[in-house]
């Protein structure tokens, strides 16, 4: 599993595919009438032309992205109403994920049902997707731009319903019409023919160059479908700038994309196999232990006020495996590190639970270095501790 981060977006403009599909709501709706509970004279004048289409769009005039306003309400569909829009919606392109927060909330209007309990069904059973998460907002409602959890392979699946419009062996489940309208060019949003973030967007997909169409998330997650090539690419990653990916994506696979086959013969695709098993993120190792013999195994130190709230930290330590103990307001855990290979954990770190493969190495005789990879994230940390 891991964070789709804005990948989200496009499960939920496909959850709106399927409500407007069986007549829950109409993309000219506007935004207002789901919500009359919260409509005042202020808001009425303000969100009186904004419609289901300009959230799909990111074209909803406002000036800023609503998310921090949202994030920082409990009523995040009031806090999003209240908030001034400046331009005509479908004008000015803004990328905003609060309006997908509002598709969302949409959809838990007009369904009674959160976002996932929407698609297990008509998306996620069909495709064969399992164990997908996702966030949500403190009134129980998902998040929508962000914060659902999912295999790398179920993203590419994701990829290919859209490729093939709408069809899932033999069965369907998008309309044809609207895989056609959720992937072609709604608005503009760059004028530099060399970036990809300036190819115009859709329906909560971007467009590409190459005639491509993606869902992308933050940290290196695409879905990349290359309908001229019956392509889809799916990438999870950590990196920062996203622009060199999709560079090398275009020089490097592009081009290999032809009507030949890939391989020749069983040999060629053993060996394919034996490449991808081997991949592996490699373990530094400067020492194998301390040269002062772990003189400061299970020795218990205090903390001071910090952040984490942690107020202490045992370390335990062996030519083998380390592990490190810390204590805070609530519980005490113990983060597994392998002395030279990778071990696995489960630990509740910066206000999260997450999947932990660590490994640690002795930098100089007091400096141990441990490397937490957190396999379900693009995220990755370093932390140096220095005895004395």
């Amino acid at each position: 599993m891991v964070e789709a981060n804005s990948i989200s977006k496009s499960f939920t403009l496909t959850a709106i595919g399927m409500a407007v599909n069986e007549g829950l709501l109409s993309l000219d709706d506007t935004v207002i009438s789901f919500f009359p509970e919260e409509v005042t004279p202020s808001i009425a004048s303000n969100m009186a032309s904004l419609k289901v289409r300009h959230l799909l769009t990111m074209s909803t005039g406002h000036a800023i992205d609503t998310t921090p306003v949202i994030a920082s309400n409990e009523n995040g569909a009031k806090a999003f109403l209240e908030i001034p829009i400046v331009h005509e919606p479908g004008t000015a392109f803004l990328y905003n994920t609060g309006a997908t927060y509002m598709l969302s909330a949409i959809l838990n209007k007009v369904t009674g049902k959160n976002l996932l309990e929407i698609l297990q069904p008509r998306l996620f059973e069909p495709l064969g997707m399992s164990g997908i998460t996702s966030l949500s907002c403190p009134r129980g409602i998902h998040v929508g731009g962000f914060g659902m959890s999912i295999k790398t392979e179920d993203i590419a699946k994701l990829g290919l319903l859209y490729l093939q419009k709408g069809m899932r062996n033999g069965e369907r489940i998008l309309r044809e019409e609207w895989v056609k309208e959720a992937t072609a060019f709604h608005v503009a949003n760059g004028i530099d023919p060399d970036s990809d973030w300036a190819q115009g967007y859709g329906f909560q997909f971007w467009r590409c160059r190459h005639d491509a169409y993606r869902a992308d998330g933050a940290f290196e997650q695409f879905c990349i479908v290359l309908p001229e090539k019956e392509a889809v690419i799916a990438i999870t990653g950590g990196a920062m700038e996203m622009q060199s990916i999709l560079d090398c994506v275009w020089e490097h696979l592009l081009p290999g994309m032809s009507d030949t086959p890939l391989y020749e013969g069983p040999e060629d695709e053993e060996m394919l196999e034996r490449k991808l098993n081997s991949l592996s993120y490699p373990v530094q190792v400067i020492k194998t232990a301390s040269s002062d013999d772990h003189k400061w195994h299970d020795k218990s130190y205090e903390i001071g006020p910090n952040d984490a709230g942690i107020t202490q930290i045992t370390f335990h330590l062996s030519n083998n495996e380390f592990s490190l103990t810390f204590q805070d307001n609530t519980e005490t855990q113990t983060l597994r590190i392998g002395n030279g290979h990778w071990l696995d954990s489960q630990n509740y770190i910066a206000r999260e639970h997450m999947k932990v493969k660590a490994s640690g190495t002795w930098r100089k005789k007091n400096v141990l270095e441990i490397t937490l990879r957190f396999v379900e994230t693009a995220y990755c940390d370093i932390w140096r501790v220095s005895f004395r």
